[in-house]
């Protein structure tokens, strides 16, 4: 998609009533024509954001302020530099935790996306807790989800139950309110600055309130982040065909769970049968 055409696309959305945009990736902000799009999105009546790898960060702080951009999210799977090079193929630990700091030294509000890895994360569980301290952090911890090449096995899922009670071992925490339609289910270590949460989309999906759609790089809508099915408004837009009717017929013909590829026991799950886009090329 042109710069144009997502602000066309993202336009017909608002007028719908959506009221969130969030720029995902890959890394959104390795696109060249980025501060272009953030400014055309800027525009819309949105609260925008954008989910990001870190590295880049940096380079966009004034861009993010003129845009309005206050809240992010930044993937950080390790607070270890040679599990994130493990992990990431890139020796760029400190870049992306600077830029964190950064960012928070700008006042803007953070959340960190920790895909909680079963083996890994048990390391590292009580040090995202404790970061949490003095820090203003919202860390989430992502239960690992099936998606074409990420070599998926129900093994590897750590569930938010397990963490929890890691967590208990060590922290006295409280459950604090979720908002509405949200995905991930928050808590607090009594006398942090910072929270937590459980994304737990593998032990107890939340399918009946999520309200997310996701337009692919190329313009295709998902009505659902493990769903087969695509919507082509782009091809729709450039045929100079009114997008609206394609977009509510998406949104009818979504599935009650999972996108309708896997049973909500996802020790059951077979990720060799599950159709579906990268997590890279969906956007998450």
């Amino acid at each position: 998609m042109q710069p144009d055409e997502i602000e066309t696309i993202a336009n017909k959305f608002v007028s719908l009533g959506v009221k969130k945009i969030r720029l995902t990736g890959g890394e959104p902000m390795v696109r060249k024509e980025f501060g272009e799009i953030v400014t055309r999105l800027s525009k819309l009546p949105v609260e925008l954001t954008l989910t990001t790898n870190g590295v880049l960060a940096h380079q966009h702080l004034e861009l993010f302020k003129k845009a309005g951009i206050r809240s992010l999210n930044v993937s950080l799977d390790s607070l270890k530099r040679e599990t994130f090079l493990k992990l990431t193929k890139r020796d760029q630990f400190q870049q992306v935790w600077d830029n964190i700091i950064l960012l928070l030294n700008h006042d803007f509000r953070l959340k960190i996306n920790v895909v909680a890895l079963n083996g890994i994360i048990e390391d590292e569980l009580l040090d995202f807790i404790r970061i949490t301290k003095e820090l203003p952090l919202h860390v989430r911890f992502i239960e690992f989800m099936p998606f074409a090449g990420n070599l998926w096995e129900s093994s590897k899922v750590l569930t938010a139950q397990k963490m929890i009670a890691l967590v208990k071992e060590e922290f006295d925490i409280v459950k604090l309110r979720d908002e509405p339609h949200a995905t991930a289910k928050k808590y607090k270590a009594i006398g942090h600055n910072g929270t937590f949460a459980f994304i737990t989309t593998m032990s107890e999906h939340f399918c009946g309130n999520c309200n997310r759609m996701r337009i692919t790089a190329d313009g295709k809508m998902k009505n659902c982040l493990f769903g087969k099915e695509e919507m082509d408004l782009l091809g729709a837009l450039r045929a100079g065909k009114d997008i609206e009717p394609l977009i509510r017929l998406s949104i009818r013909n979504k599935h009650a769970a999972l996108g309708g590829q896997f049973s909500p026991d996802y020790q059951k799950a077979d990720a060799d049968k599950i159709t579906n886009r990268s997590m890279i090329n969906i956007g998450g």
